[in-house]
């Protein structure tokens, strides 16, 4: 049994109780549950009064020397930050294709001419175990840092067996020891390997007949992710792909629409995905497919930021009953950022989310993405101790001041773990 958190006093408590068995939808997204001058205990890990400060007090009062006792006054508290959408385990940077994106080479060009995915997976296949371990772990630490305490983590960067499985096994290592909950995706089909461009059904019988089977049997990962664009999996090679993963009991995710128009909205519904993610050229047919089947659209504004292209219409998606989460899609490529805080200014600045949307698109909906809304997503009796206090007001100031980590305080666990913006000492690897 730890020490009990008594968080007190918060200026806004957003809690998002009342959520339901199904991700939130249009007017949904903007009910957020707000309790002036909020609290919140926690005990033994888990939420066990949500009201105000007054009930509260009223009802621990003769046990506030046991307790941590926070102080939220003048700040925003909500449930802990959920990036729905990661690249997590990788080795090295690309630094020197943002150079030549500047200069004009699209992301597409410069993958098919050997860079792209395919220099970091040379780098992820020639890196030790312990090496994408402690750099894993150190992007955990940024990650906490700036509010998150779940993350999905994809694997992808191998192509072939070994190196998937090393991802897999990392992701494993680091959800065992990070504080941080890691939930792994397998993603051996993020790109077609060189060796078999001239013959990419010979591929995907190997991940369906041979690496989709080992992972199953592993249980290293839950989901079953697959990047449907022109030029590498067609909507039939990724159909066959995630109908493999559902046999052996994967669920089904999907990058859909991210480069062209490719129809990966309308497959993401037809085979039952829990997301698609991207979205950027998905057309209004595969959104209201998406609406119809409860599919959840997780969009990565600050990838269409980086690569310096239109955003997913976030605005419409909400609009026609998509429910819509957030995610950084952090990766060496085409979103090396782990600030999911500044995710969600671009989602009210490029895509015209609301300020209230935004919080549940990283929130319940990222819950509801990666198969967790039972556990988190919201402030409520019996879900997981996972809370963020924020240094501002109110949830309106926490876009309007936009590009800033206003990351106060985080709870993961009924632990502390941030305090003042820093990591408490025993989260460093020394």
């Amino acid at each position: 049994m730890g020490t009990p958190i008594f968080i007190r006093n918060a200026s806004q408590l957003v809690t998002l109780q009342g959520s339901s068995d199904a991700p939130r939808v249009k007017g949904e997204m903007s009910e957020l549950g707000i309790i002036e001058k909020g609290s919140v205990w926690i005990e033994d890990g888990v939420i066990q009064a949500v009201g105000t400060d007054v009930e509260l007090f009223e009802k621990y009062s003769g046990r506030l020397g046991e307790a941590d006792v926070v102080d939220a006054t003048g700040k925003l508290v909500t449930p802990g930050l959920i990036d729905p959408h990661t690249h997590l385990v990788f080795a090295g940077s690309r630094e020197n294709e943002f150079n030549m994106r500047l200069q004009g080479a699209t992301y597409m060009e410069i993958m098919n001419s050997g860079g792209g995915i395919y220099a970091t997976t040379r780098r992820t296949q020639s890196a030790t175990h312990e090496e994408l371990f402690q750099e894993g772990y150190e992007r955990l630490n940024q990650f906490l840092r700036h509010g998150v305490t779940t993350v999905e983590a994809k694997s992808g960067y191998g192509m072939e067996w070994e190196t998937e499985l090393k991802q897999l096994e990392v992701a494993k290592q680091l959800n065992d020891k990070h504080v941080i909950d890691v939930v792994s995706t397998f993603m051996g089909a993020h790109a077609v390997p060189k060796e078999y461009k001239q013959n990419p059904d010979e591929f995907v019988r190997l991940l369906i007949e041979e690496m989709i089977p080992k992972v199953a049997k592993l249980g290293l990962a839950e989901f079953n992710d697959v990047f449907c664009e022109h030029g590498v999996f067609t909507p039939e090679q990724s159909k066959q792909i995630l109908e493999a993963g559902l046999r052996y009991g994967l669920i089904p995710k999907i990058h859909a629409d991210e480069i062209e128009p490719y129809e990966g909205a309308e497959l993401a519904a037809e085979v039952g995905a829990i997301s698609a993610d991207h979205l950027l050229k998905a057309s209004e047919k595969g959104m209201k497919a998406m609406a119809d089947k409860g599919v959840v659209g997780v969009l990565l504004p600050g990838t269409a930021y980086f690569l310096m292209a239109e955003s997913a219409n976030g605005r419409k998606m909400v609009d026609l009953g998509v429910p819509v989460a957030l995610s950084t899609d952090c990766n060496p490529g085409s979103s090396p950022t782990v600030s999911l805080p500044f995710i969600m200014n671009l989602g009210c600045l490029k895509m015209g989310m609301t300020p209230a949307e935004v919080i549940t698109a990283t929130t319940i909906n990222a819950a509801h993405a990666i198969n967790r809304w039972r556990e988190i997503g919201s402030l409520e009796v019996g879900k997981k101790g996972d809370v963020t206090i924020f240094n501002v007001g109110n949830y309106m100031k926490l876009q309007y001041s936009y590009g800033v980590n206003h990351t106060d305080t985080v709870v993961k666990n009924g632990q502390v773990v941030v305090r003042g913006g820093q990591l408490v000492e025993e989260l460093s690897l020394s």
